[in-house]
């Protein structure tokens, strides 16, 4: 039983390291500024980040922008009213390609909506080699398997790393479909209380369209973003400050370590 148990908790503590980066880190910090990084989890997310999760911090965060904009409209790069459900998986990546693709490019279009990001497209993506984090995530996955016999502490390790493609697709597909609906927002974002606990509170598609500058996406009662009390601990530690909106009624964050409204 300890294997099995030492398995587990080796993929729950590799989805924990991809969720904190996306949804914390490029999610509520690079893309919506309702967070605000300090300077080690700024570089942490600038120099890691396209390593830890394979998706480059500035395309990931110019995609979301260009979804915030378009949402559930022809020109949204990822709505399940365009795609449906199921084949949303593949088209969000090829979505996400696109827009890496025109940024490396620097057309104007997508270029001005990641002026504030002040940093360029990782290397890996400049020069082709976006398949690299994920051979050393599965060089790691197959070192463990090699040297210590250990092929499903291996698998628990990849598997719980490359987590992002069918989380990112839980959301964008299930919480733009099904679900309630808090506020009546001009798309079809939903409130899907099953994505929100898997995928730490990204599930309250809603609640975000409806405030996109709240680090907290749980607005009701009985809703728990598991994301917001990351953020929540990072400020503790002085990683980030909680950024919050002026006149809210109540629904963003309070400012933690003393940060200012945007």
């Amino acid at each position: 039983m300890l294997y099995p148990a030492l398995c587990l908790l080796v993929f729950v503590c590799m989805y924990m390291v991809n969720i904190y980066y996306i949804t914390v880190l490029y999610h509520r910090g690079l893309t919506h500024g309702a967070v605000k990084l300090g300077p080690f989890a700024q570089w942490m997310v600038v120099h890691t980040g396209n390593w830890v999760t394979g998706l480059d911090p500035k395309g990931w965060s110019t995609m979301h922008r260009l979804h915030h904009e378009h949402s559930d409209t022809p020109l949204d790069p990822h709505s399940p009213r365009n795609h449906g459900v199921v084949p949303l998986m593949l088209a969000q990546l090829k979505s996400y390609n696109r827009v890496l693709a025109r940024l490396i490019h620097k057309e104007p279009e997508v270029t001005k909506l990641s002026r504030d990001l002040a940093f360029e497209v990782s290397w890996l993506n400049r020069r082709g080699l976006w398949a690299l984090p994920y051979l050393l995530h599965a060089g790691i996955a197959v070192a463990l398997g090699i040297f210590f016999g250990a092929w499903l502490l291996g698998a628990a390790y990849w598997l719980g790393m490359m987590t992002h493609p069918v989380q990112g697709w839980m959301v964008n597909a299930f919480a733009h479909k099904y679900g309630s609906r808090n506020f009546e927002t001009p798309d079809d974002s939903r409130n899907n209380a099953a994505v929100a606990w898997l995928v730490f509170g990204e599930g309250y598609q809603n609640n975000h369209h409806h405030s996109p500058r709240s680090a907290n996406f749980a607005m009701r009662s009985g809703e728990v973003d598991l994301g917001y009390a990351l953020c929540v601990a990072s400020a503790r530690v002085g990683l980030l400050d909680i950024v919050a909106l002026p006149n809210d009624g109540g629904l963003a964050a309070q400012p933690v370590n003393g940060a200012s409204a945007p």
